[in-house]
């Protein structure tokens, strides 16, 4: 584990203390000298799980005490600051450059919008707000759209496409198959039919003629709208007027390709649409080097898709297509090696021999492979088994059961990605992800298959793609360099680091240097009684330490009181704590320690408060609060009655005297 005073040490457990009276429990790590660490659980936002790229390299640990942390720290930090300066300069750039300004919507936008066969969700209406307003404030737009497969991504791209293309500029709609291409050039053309839009397709189911003649068209600027693969950033397409990038599936597109894009970003509208964003994209989002919409909320009559892992055996694999079959349903067969997929497709037509059974893959010539396409969207094939050419976009309402063959070869987003084929109707909806028998799963596969066990409710993606980050890390936000720092502090305390960089960087309040702690005469703990397993104990107390609004906290509450039922005094107290001390930190307190009758509060140091306003302060509380001598600003709140006094008392005057503060550093 990484503690951001202390560096790297070994998780040794969660060790129950009594200090002062109080009972509370408190995480134990040794460090390289053999020193030991008790840190309450309360801080438990100092403490982060190590994580780095180089997963067989063993990381040195620091020494307790010792000066080799606090210089690897301040180094990575200094070096931070100068990636957060670029990442924010190209921000800025993009923010400040003039891009296009587009008009309100037209008659014909609104027209066109009511055309749409669907009710949007309320996610789907701020979504296309957003990115209305992006394109309406003359701001270049860089927007990451994020919701799952199903949810109206597709939707909001068409409505900022026409709002364009009514300015006379043209699109670019980037997939990364050529199957999902296809099928996002007919919806396109579907959709813009009744109005004077020309739509092409430029990838490799066109002919090389047609093709070229794409190219010439685009040049000249009779194409509007232009549907397409990677064949889109060839040397040859050159557009007349681009006004907006639409990228698909943004974590599919290849380093060199995601270059070429980089040049678009200088001056043309970017919408990436995403179920599960790479971990590096979810970052910039979320440290708000790009901006993020969210699409969380499920169409109507959608159904979670239920999801089984298991070994591989043939009379279940049988039983499930038969299933399927019996309700005049579809199946995907996901098998990823095209130099047996033909053996397996025999084998799965054996077991189901009143089955039509096809298998596709992305070597095969273009029409035999658009032609099985076809056939399989027309209902003329029973089960198609696949590569995961499938992984994107193919939106076939009869398909809802998939099986996944080595489901433990995959990555998450890509599991997550390949279930979302099944599930597109009101249909219930079946994946079976399945790995060989008595194979040992290495322990990422497991967690792997665990987490998409776990994430079974409708709009996931954005949860996946969270553990995914988890798992994996950011990856390079710019560049090699970065490598480095996260092997030296871990990456959950790089990314920190990162973040308060860009804060600063961009102009914005500069992070407290500075840590709080409370330390009252309260039980304040999780007993075992109320949660036996201990990482889900663990899980609770790092949300718990980060709670710091009123709204989270009782967010927090409700959580502990649905799973685990009414919070006996010990856990309540601990959630008060949080609370405080997000309070106290808020208002420059480092210290809140003492006894029922008596409470010590200690200002920071630089805090930006005139002490000469201190005095006038403590007089509220009539003669309860007294003035600490010393150099460091502090307060002493003492309870004069000191019988009967309770812990709610106690909880409740530091929580007014905190409020009370925050009023004064206001003024």
């Amino acid at each position: 584990m990484v503690h951001e005073n202390h560096g790297l040490g070994i998780y040794q457990g969660i060790e129950q203390m009594e200090v002062g009276g109080a009972s509370r429990d408190y995480l134990k790590i040794t460090y390289a000298d053999g020193g030991n660490l008790y840190i309450p659980v309360t801080q438990m936002d100092q403490v982060q799980k190590y994580a780095s790229a180089d997963t067989d390299q063993v990381p040195k640990l620091n020494r307790l005490g010792g000066s080799e942390w606090k210089k690897t720290r301040s180094r990575v930090r200094r070096e931070v600051k100068d990636i957060a300066a670029d990442l924010v300069s190209l921000y800025a750039r993009r923010q400040n450059a003039q891009g296009v300004v587009y008009g309100p919507d037209t008659v014909w936008q609104k027209e066109f919008e009511e055309q749409f066969p669907f009710e949007e969700t309320e996610d789907q209406r701020k979504a296309i707000e957003e990115v209305k307003a992006d394109m309406e404030s003359g701001k270049i737009m860089d927007r990451l759209l994020c919701g799952d497969v199903g949810y109206g991504k597709t939707e909001v791209a068409l409505r900022a496409a026409f709002k364009a293309v009514q300015e006379g500029k043209q699109v670019a709609y980037l997939a990364p198959t050529t199957i999902l291409a296809q099928q996002h050039y007919n919806t396109f053309v579907q959709r813009m039919k009744d109005y004077p839009v020309n739509v092409e397709l430029l990838c490799r189911f066109r002919t090389p003629g047609e093709q070229k003649k794409t190219v010439e068209r685009l040049n000249r600027g009779m194409v509007d709208i232009v549907v397409g693969t990677h064949r889109l950033l060839s040397k040859d397409v050159k557009f007349k007027d681009l006004g907006l990038l639409l990228i698909d599936e943004e974590q599919r597109v290849g380093v060199a390709a995601k270059e070429k894009i980089k040049q678009y970003r200088e001056n043309v509208d970017v919408l990436s649409l995403t179920a599960t964003p790479i971990p590096r994209t979810l970052h910039m989002s979320l440290i708000g080097i790009r901006d993020m919409s969210l699409l969380e909320e499920p169409p109507m009559d959608r159904q979670p898709i239920q999801t089984y892992v298991m070994e591989y055996n043939d009379e279940l694999v049988r039983e499930a297509i038969q299933r399927e079959l019996d309700r005049n349903g579809q199946v995907y067969y996901v098998y990823n090696r095209v130099g047996t997929i033909r053996e397996i497709a025999g084998h799965i037509a054996s077991l189901v021999p009143d089955a039509t059974v096809a298998f596709a893959h992305g070597q095969m010539k273009e029409r035999e492979l658009e032609q099985i396409m076809l056939d399989f969207l027309k209902g003329d094939i029973d089960v198609l088994v696949s590569t995961t050419i499938i992984e994107t976009g193919m939106d076939i309402s009869n398909t809802n059961t998939i099986i996944i063959h080595d489901a433990d070869r995959y990555g998450l987003a890509q599991l997550y990605q390949l279930r979302g084929r099944v599930g597109r109707s009101s249909r219930s909806a079946y994946a079976f992800l399945m790995y060989r028998r008595d194979r040992m799963l290495k322990e990422v596969a497991e967690k792997r298959l665990q987490a998409i066990r776990e994430y079974t409710e409708l709009g996931s993606g954005i949860r996946i793609a969270m553990r995914d980050l988890e798992l994996r890390g950011a990856g390079n936000l710019l560049g090699a360099e970065q490598h480095g720092h996260m092997e030296d502090v871990g990456y959950d305390l790089y990314c920190k680091l990162l973040g308060e960089a860009v804060q600063e960087a961009k102009g914005e309040r500069k992070p407290l240097d500075f840590d709080t702690s409370i330390d009252l005469e309260l039980d304040a703990y999780i007993p075992p009684a109320y949660i036996r397993n201990e990482s889900q104990k663990m899980d609770i107390y790092r949300r718990i330490a980060s709670v710091e609004t009123d709204a989270e906290y009782d967010d927090m509450q409700d959580e502990l009181i649905d799973r685990f039922g009414e919070p006996p005094r010990a856990v309540q107290n601990l959630l008060k704590v949080a609370r405080l001390r997000a309070l106290a930190r808020e208002v420059y307190v480092t210290d809140v320690t003492g006894s029922r009758e008596k409470i010590t509060l200690m200002l920071y140091a630089e805090a930006p408060v005139d002490p000469a306003r201190i005095p006038a302060l403590i007089g509220r509380y009539r003669g309860d609060l007294k003035l600490l001598p010393g150099a460091a600003p502090g307060f002493v709140y003492t309870d004069q009655r000191k019988q009967n006094v309770d812990t709610e008392r106690t909880l409740e005057c530091v929580k007014n005297l905190l409020n009370d503060l925050k009023l004064l550093l206001d003024e």
